[in-house]
């Protein structure tokens, strides 16, 4: 008997399923707390809780994480050095530190407008190469020729040996500056799935398990482990997706709205006749807009262990995620005691690093560049938890509150706080951990609201579900502003929606905030059995797609019957005549298609692949179309049984 394993690695959790080959069935699933910097010791602790005679007759490993939507969402990614070579407008903004306009690039038939600067990259590359942990490429009109992205990776390869991404190896779509945002953000992306890809790939070899490895993308379709390495940016929103194919999975729907509560984030998608909603533009992560195909998804920064402060007697639910207090009492032994000897902070130093509730431990990561204070508050800051009090005390001198969200940043320190889970805690809904730090922390916060702990838990508690229904609505309803949402929800004669479709909610503990939702929306709300490793599900039930673009056009409108142009991933070609350009474009489609697909563990009898073609040519134009564009589509048929 033969077995799929699924993986999903979240912000505070990474789960576990596993799905007998036969009949689809889960046999058995797993949580465990992901770990940072390495996630390995959770994969470990995962698979370690799995009927061991399942596990050792594992066939397929397929795995999604939310661990790169986080990073970028909390701006906690590694730094980036980025090269624009060309015509790039220099007005727009950049999400990169380190920044060179080089002279080169193309035109739109990836003819040279001008010669590529190498001594000017390699002059860059050699000042910001200790600086930073990769670089990305974008040259003007490289997907119409990407011979200078290309130059420049080589000479950054030989002269900083850091990884290089190119603009062209991600998109092939036009628009050179969400090209640009697009290869920054995967280059920030790749030692964060590099190591847990290895981390997954080193249990399974202590196991021995010879399994095929796949990743999930972000449009819910499955990845070769080669090519998630080196494209992480499709996986940006694999997390979500899994949550999406899972859903709809777990409870037999081919139709449904979904809402995943995880640690860090809530995220709202949708399915239609078994194939998920994608959005019609890139994806857009942390504000920045991308040239990944992704599904069409709401989310907000609110999760389970979003950080919830005071400040001015009011709530703060947000965006950065903590350690709940309840998960640190059990994971730090003497962490209880010093929760309740801390002293509260006077009102007027409230913030949201100075909290009666929040601490601070280091995270692991090895420390790069820093300056004198962040050097002097991080030797402060051992593997206990500590106050700022205890920091304050070590230095021997004020904190400012910067210098601790600087070190957050850069991944050195993990805080720790009151969060939604301890809420939960405390109104006895869900008792994993340690209920007495969560009641502590719970009694300071409510103190300074001048509220009972009870009424501050429960008014937390009924923030998130709102949180929830917000966010729900602003994707069904699209168009309609969010204030305008806020209005009908919360104002003076709330009213309450009633949706047509059914909303399937995942994640841990998303049963105790079931109630408060039905209370916003009038909607058939459905908990599915095995809701709390619905991604691990979702992991698995992810078919294999694979989208190949191309575009023929007359390299000059003055000869149109010869000499053709391809612009296609990886380079452009060159034909005398039409038929010659086009039958080479559908070979070379295929043949990239099959290609991936191999890599998902796929032969060519398993994959359905369809050829879509659109011309376009003025009214009386008597020749080959003025540009042909080839859209070569490979569908593969593993998943999971019905």
């Amino acid at each position: 008997m033969h077995y799929s394993l699924g993986i999903d690695a979240g912000g505070t959790y990474t789960d576990a399923v596993l799905v007998r080959d036969s009949d689809g069935k889960i046999v058995d699933s797993n949580k465990a707390l992901t770990t940072y910097p390495d996630p390995l010791a959770g994969i470990k602790k995962v698979i370690d809780g799995l009927s061991p005679e399942y596990v050792e007759n594992v066939k397929l490993v397929s795995v999604s994480t939310t661990l790169s939507t986080n990073t970028i969402l909390e701006g906690t990614g590694f730094p980036v050095a980025l090269i624009l070579i060309g015509d790039h407008p220099l007005e727009k903004e950049l999400p990169a530190e380190h920044v060179l306009f080089a002279r080169g690039g193309h035109n739109h038939n990836g003819e040279e407008v001008s010669p590529l600067d190498l001594e000017a990259i390699e002059k860059f590359a050699l000042s910001v190469k200790d600086k930073v942990s990769a670089f990305a490429i974008s040259s003007y009109f490289s997907t119409r020729n990407p011979e200078h992205e290309l130059k420049a990776r080589d000479c950054i390869l030989k002269i900083a040996g850091l990884p290089a991404v190119c603009g062209h190896e991600l998109s092939q779509e036009l628009g050179a500056y969400e090209r640009a945002v697009t290869a920054f953000l995967n280059a920030q992306l790749i030692p964060v799935t590099r190591q847990f890809v290895k981390s997954i790939i080193a249990d399974m070899m202590e196991r021995g398990i010879n399994a095929r490895l796949l990743m999930l993308k972000c449009d819910g379709s499955v990845i070769g482990i080669r090519d998630a390495l080196q494209k992480p940016i499709e996986t940006i929103f694999s997390g979500p997706a899994a949550s999406l194919v899972g859903a709809s999975y777990l409870s037999g729907l081919k139709t449904c709205a979904v809402v995943d509560v995880g640690g860090t984030s809530t995220d709202i998608s949708s399915i239609c006749t078994g194939v998920p909603d994608l959005s019609d533009e890139g994806a857009i992560v942390g504000g920045w807009k991308t040239r990944v195909r992704a599904i069409r998804m709401e989310t907000t920064a609110t999760g389970g262990d979003s950080h919830v402060w005071t400040m001015n007697r009011e709530l703060h639910l947000g965006p950065r995620r903590v350690v709940p207090l309840a998960v640190a009492a059990v994971q730090y032994p003497d962490f209880l005691n010093n929760l309740k000897r801390t002293q509260m902070p006077a009102r007027e130093d409230l913030g949201e690093n100075i909290q009666p509730t929040k601490f601070f431990v280091r995270s692991g990561y090895t420390a790069g560049e820093l300056s004198k204070a962040e050097a002097e508050v991080l030797e402060a800051i051992g593997e206990e938890p500590v106050s700022v009090n205890e920091i304050k005390a070590l230095i021997r001198k004020d904190l400012h509150p910067q210098t601790l969200d600087s070190l957050i940043k850069k991944r050195l320190v993990q805080a720790i706080g009151f969060t939604p889970t301890d809420a939960l805690h405390v109104l006895g809904e869900y008792t994993v951990w340690n209920e007495e730090a969560s009641r502590i922390g719970a009694e300071r916060l409510a103190r300074l609201m001048r509220m009972t702990p009870g009424e501050f838990c429960t008014s937390v508690k009924k923030r998130v579900a709102r949180n929830m229904a917000l966010h729900l609505l602003s994707y069904i309803l699209q168009g309609v502003p969010y204030a305008a949402i806020e209005k009908i929800l919360g104002g003076n004669y709330p009213a309450k929606f009633k949706l047509g479709i059914p909303v399937v909610l995942l994640g841990g503990p998303v049963r105790a905030h079931r109630k408060e939702l039905e209370e916003l929306i009038d909607a058939d709300i459905i908990v599915p059995e095995h809701a709390e490793v619905g991604n691990a599900a979702g992991a698995l039930a992810g078919k294999g797609i694979k989208r190949v673009e191309i575009l023929i056009r007359p390299a000059s409108l003055m000869s149109p019957d010869n000499d053709f142009l391809v612009f296609a991933p990886g380079g452009r070609l060159r034909f005398d005549l039409y038929v010659e350009a086009l039958n080479a474009a559908i070979e070379l489609g295929k043949r990239l298609v099959t290609d991936y697909m191999r890599d998902c563990g796929l032969s060519r009898n398993q994959i359905e692949i369809s050829i879509e073609k659109k011309t376009i040519s003025p009214d009386g134009w008597n020749h080959p179309p003025m540009e042909t564009n080839l859209l070569v589509m490979g569908v593969g048929m593993r998943g999971l049984p019905a």
